[in-house]
């Protein structure tokens, strides 16, 4: 007899305060695929959208979850494990400011140090 797998309803709490999903996840399914599906479906008019799977962190019950664990790893007894909703925070890493930093030396070398006399 095949054992029935788990199903865990989640939605991704975004932070303007809307919402993906919910969606039904097999408790195998590891968080960076949960990441991948957030990026397929994240709104278009959404500025700052996240472009890889790094950029996005997940967090539930006030825990950061790591790529490589399932669903079934990161269960926290807080979650309502009776087949309700559980909601997952989603943060996005702000875009990188090392190409902006970069520009303000390149500038700030630029400067004219000459003095007349």
């Amino acid at each position: 007899m095949s054992e029935v797998q788990e199903q865990l309803e989640i939605k991704f709490r975004l932070h303007d305060g809307s919402d993906i999903g919910p969606n039904k996840y097999p408790a195998a399914t590891t968080v960076a695929t949960l990441k991948e599906s957030i990026l397929a479906e994240w709104p278009k008019e959404h500025e700052n959208s996240p472009r890889t799977v790094n950029d996005v962190k997940l967090i539930n019950a006030g825990k950061i979850l790591e790529n490589n664990k399932t669903l079934d790893e990161c269960k926290s007894p807080i979650c309502d494990q009776t087949g309700g909703v559980t909601t997952m925070h989603v943060v996005v890493r702000p875009p990188s400011e090392k190409g902006i930093e970069k520009n303000r030396s390149i500038k700030a070398d630029q400067k004219c140090g000459c003095s007349i006399m």
